[in-house]
């Protein structure tokens, strides 16, 4: 896995400023929530060239796999910028104190189709957001 970050980039439109003013209790983290515990929420997340996962935020302790190769733009809400590419096997996990989330989108900007298995853990410091 390789990223850079740009805070100057020019990735921001007045709609996606607007989505991620709204995102705040959305929980929807990826394409689709395909098994969920008292535990643990599973999600798939599948992209393809040009589409973007809309703005979501985390507040659980949750960890991703790749499972495809490709290239992601992701924007954070504190208005950070991040261009990374993906092999498949790349794994982060992300840990979250009491309060404490994350805000932000994913978009494929490479030409295969970008996947990842995400797990949530619902014993984190945060109660899990309500999904639609």
């Amino acid at each position: 896995m390789h990223c850079h970050t740009d805070p100057n980039a020019p990735h921001w439109s007045a709609d996606l400023v607007n989505e991620a003013s709204r995102a705040r209790n959305n929980g929807q983290v990826g394409s689709r929530l395909v098994n969920e515990t008292g535990e643990y929420r599973i999600w798939l997340i599948e992209i393809k060239p040009g589409e973007r996962l809309s703005f979501h935020t985390h507040v659980l302790n949750y960890f991703w796999v790749a499972t495809s190769a490709g290239q992601a733009r992701s924007r954070n809400l504190d208005g950070r910028v991040v261009e990374v590419d993906y092999a498949p096997g790349d794994t982060r996990h992300m840990h979250f104190g009491p309060g404490e989330f994350m805000t932000h989108d994913l978009e494929n900007i490479g030409s295969t189709v970008l996947s990842f298995t995400t797990v949530e853990d619902k014993r984190s410091p945060n109660q899990p957001l309500l999904l639609d």
